[in-house]
């Protein structure tokens, strides 16, 4: 395992994860997109509809795994940069697809972050990317905690507040670290 400078936003979908991230990007932090979401978002530009890309359960996650390992592999670990999503938060959504949580587990402990932050659930609204409900989310949202904590992670929860608050919270933590 290699120490890191690096930081993960995560929560649920509709969490505010893409917000807060925007924030810090105009801060001047380097920000790693939701892997997930960029491909998506790709597909769709060339005419595929959401419920086909993700039709295939097994092959979508293992894809965004695959990639986030990739995209992990080739960063300084001594930069600061920070994830929207990183390589653990792949647990919870293969447990939710009912797939082998296996190689997610194995992969999970290659880098350590520098710290973890989990944010509350925001009102939940459904997007052209999202497929998850109400439901759904809560339960991604135990998860994805959950997935951190058996890592050895302090996860750092942030509360539903505006975004600036969010944001000096944050920042603050990065400082102290």
């Amino acid at each position: 395992m290699s120490e890191t400078n690096w930081y993960v936003i995560t929560g649920a979908p509709s969490s505010g994860k893409t917000t807060l991230l925007k924030e810090l990007e105009a801060q001047g932090y380097r920000v790693v997109h939701e892997v997930a979401r960029a491909f998506i978002e790709m597909q769709m530009a060339q005419g595929r509809a959401l419920e086909k890309i993700r039709a295939d359960k097994e092959s979508f996650e293992n894809r965004v795994l695959h990639t986030k390992m990739a995209i992990e592999a080739r960063l300084p670990k001594n930069q600061v940069i920070i994830f929207d999503r990183a390589i653990p938060d792949s647990i919870p959504y293969f447990e939710l697809a009912g797939l082998d949580t296996k190689e997610a587990l194995e992969k999970s402990p290659r880098h350590r972050y520098k710290k973890v932050f989990v944010l509350d659930r925001l009102p939940y609204a459904r997007d052209e990317a999202r497929i998850e409900n109400r439901e759904t989310a809560a339960r991604l949202d135990q998860g994805l905690e959950a997935s951190y904590r058996m890592l050895g992670y302090e996860v750092k929860r942030i509360g539903v507040m505006p975004v600036q608050d969010r944001l000096r919270f944050v920042l603050q933590e990065i400082e102290e670290a």
